[in-house]
């Protein structure tokens, strides 16, 4: 579900201005559709992010003169404003702001703002997820190997794709059932962790003792099964994962995303995600790196 233009830049400039008063933590801040459910972020918070241009709303601006006309025009509106990512859109004239997982069109004179899917008719393609992909791929990409739980096939697999779940959520239990499946065909599943119900929820508990279990892939298995798993506390990744998964536009769990950036409509039986895997690697190959499809 994408925010109204009006509610976006009202949340995102409220979001700024409660981030500017809490004091930042170096060591923090350096760590790194189909059938879903609906993911409930009202008591979220922003994770912390590698800098960018144009990060601190307080900072002078600076970089590419067109990306600074498009954030000041977002910031007539919402002056607190922290955009993710800036840079130009896939058609001219035009700059695209990631802002909290959503993408934004600004026109390069300041005066029209869009949002939504921008589809290519000659190549019958949506071409506006690109960005959001490729953003979603640099901050995966920083996630250490030992803060996933990994269910990878023997040998080396065909495909692998990280999926942000939830111990509560019916098709992430659904594909947790088939995991032996998805490996049979090569597919590794790196799980992330995203506790739908919030911060202060009982199931955000629950996911850090799973991340904390000396075998978390069998505490993984026994949450996910309904079974209980003993309260643990340690130093864990579930906040990062979680605030993480909103910056990269999480709607709802499972979310898959494959090793373009490119995600997909939420839970897929086995042979499924094989074809559209499968497909990725195709037009990743005909583009030269570069994939459609998904969002």
């Amino acid at each position: 579900m994408k925010l109204s233009i009006s509610l976006l830049l009202c949340a995102a400039s409220l979001t700024a201005c409660a981030k500017s008063d809490t004091p930042s933590n170096a060591a923090d801040a350096e760590k790194p559709a189909a059938r879903t459910a609906d993911a409930k972020d009202g008591d979220s918070k922003t994770a912390s992010a590698p800098a960018i241009d144009l990060k601190d709303p307080n900072a002078a601006l600076s970089g590419d003169p067109k990306d600074i006309a498009a954030v000041k025009a977002l910031r007539n509106m919402a002056p607190q404003l922290t955009p993710d990512r800036v840079g130009p859109a896939p058609i001219p004239g035009w700059r695209q702001v990631l802002v909290n997982g959503n993408m934004l069109y600004v026109s390069e004179d300041g005066r029209y703002l869009l949002q939504g899917s921008i589809f290519d008719l000659n190549a019958k393609k949506d071409i506006s997820q690109a960005g959001l992909s490729d953003y979603r791929r640099e901050q995966l990409a920083s996630i250490r190997k030992e803060d996933k739980i990994i269910f990878a096939p023997a040998g080396k697999p065909k495909h692998t794709v990280m999926v942000f779940t939830d111990i509560e959520c019916g098709f992430c239990r659904k594909l947790h059932e088939d995991i032996a499946e998805y490996n049979r065909l090569g597919i590794a599943i790196e799980y992330l962790a995203f506790p739908r119900a919030g911060t202060a929820s009982p199931d955000f508990k629950h996911m850090e003792s799973v991340w904390c279990s000396v075998d978390r892939n069998q505490a993984l298995t026994d949450a996910k099964a309904g079974r209980t798993v003993p309260d643990k506390t340690c130093t864990n990744p579930v906040m990062m994962q979680y605030t993480l998964g909103q910056k990269i536009g999480l709607q709802g769990t499972p979310m898959i995303v494959a090793a373009n950036g490119v995600a997909l409509p939420g839970y897929m039986p086995p042979k499924d995600l094989l074809t559209a895997l499968d497909r990725l690697e195709e037009e990743s190959k005909a583009g030269g790196g570069e994939a459609s499809g998904g969002r």
